[in-house]
């Protein structure tokens, strides 16, 4: 999707104009991928801009940088106020939010030791990632020929810059076969997640979603659809899939900060029915809920 810009991007400390916030040819992260980034959401509410559950992307982002053994320079209240500040100079109602932290120029070679970190905050505005009626009519789905990779090859609990690689290879299959999205196996064939969002299988009228074991990222939209469906009465819990409980799905959804709560309508060219009642329901309270308009989840809205 193309990048509309905006006037800040928050780079290092500071807020500088869109257009001079450049990085050298020769950045360490831009060769080794070695950076960690969030996908967050601020939507249109009563009160102005609300980012969505800001300080817990904020927490991962740390988490990752742990994983990968990178020391950010800024706490996590720090990069709360960074993304108020960028969200607020875009004068945007609502906007998608990138964090990243990658190491800058000055280094090369596989030690990253001696790079400094460099972190930019961006926003800009960005519509439904798999399409405006992907909740009601549904995406078509492929499982990849792509593996997600394993606990010791990648570590997949980590946003990280160069896992992608990964999820973009089996995007592209996907999209030149006709479909819209693609399922990453794991190396030991069970359902992982989607290229960018998790992966939610109603079997025997309760939802399943692979657990973090599967070498699925634990993600922030996944945690927010597993409480609403659990308020509203439906079964959810964590568990293995196989291809095969796709494929005789009684409802299926995908979810992610910037897929949402999308419907899936068929995997591999078995159909699924589309939407589920109970995939309405969550998407439903989903859209609700990130605009603050739910008294119950009001604390996962962040005003600006």
């Amino acid at each position: 999707m193309p990048i509309t810009p905006t006037a800040k991007i928050w780079m290092n400390g500071e807020l500088i104009d869109w257009d001079d916030a450049q990085i050298h040819v020769l950045t360490h992260s831009l060769h080794y991928g070695m950076g960690v980034f969030e996908g967050i959401r601020a939507y249109e509410t009563a009160d102005g801009p609300g980012v969505f559950r800001l300080t817990e992307h904020m927490e991962r982002l740390h988490r990752s940088a742990q994983i990968l053994m990178m020391d950010l320079p800024y706490t996590v209240d720090e990069l709360v106020t960074a993304v108020k500040d960028t969200v607020r100079a875009s004068g945007l109602p609502g906007c998608y939010i990138r964090p990243i932290a990658y190491y800058g120029y000055g280094e090369m070679g596989l030690n990253t030791l001696p790079c400094t970190v460099d972190v930019a905050v961006a926003c800009w505005p960005w519509g439904a990632y798999l399409g405006e009626d992907a909740a009601t009519k549904g995406v078509r789905m492929k499982i990849s020929s792509w593996t997600r990779h394993g606990h010791n090859t990648m570590p997949p609990a980590s946003k990280t810059t160069g896992n992608y690689v990964n999820s973009s290879l089996a995007k592209v299959e996907a999209l030149k076969a006709g479909y819209d999205e693609a399922i990453m196996l794991n190396p030991e064939g069970l359902v992982s997640e989607c290229t960018g969002e998790n992966i939610f299988c109603a079997r025997g009228g309760e939802f399943i979603t692979p657990p973090l074991s599967a070498g699925a990222l634990e993600g922030i939209t996944q945690d927010s659809v597993s409480t609403i469906a659990a308020d509203l009465g439906f079964g959810v819990r964590e568990g293995e899939l196989t291809r095969s409980d796709l494929y005789i799905a009684e409802e299926m959804f995908v979810c992610g900060t910037a897929a949402e709560v999308s419907a899936v309508n068929s995997v591999d060219d078995r159909n699924i029915p589309c939407p589920g009642p109970m995939t309405k329901a969550i998407a439903d309270e989903y859209a609700r809920a990130v605009r603050g308009q739910v008294d119950r989840y009001k604390d996962w809205v962040e005003h600006v």
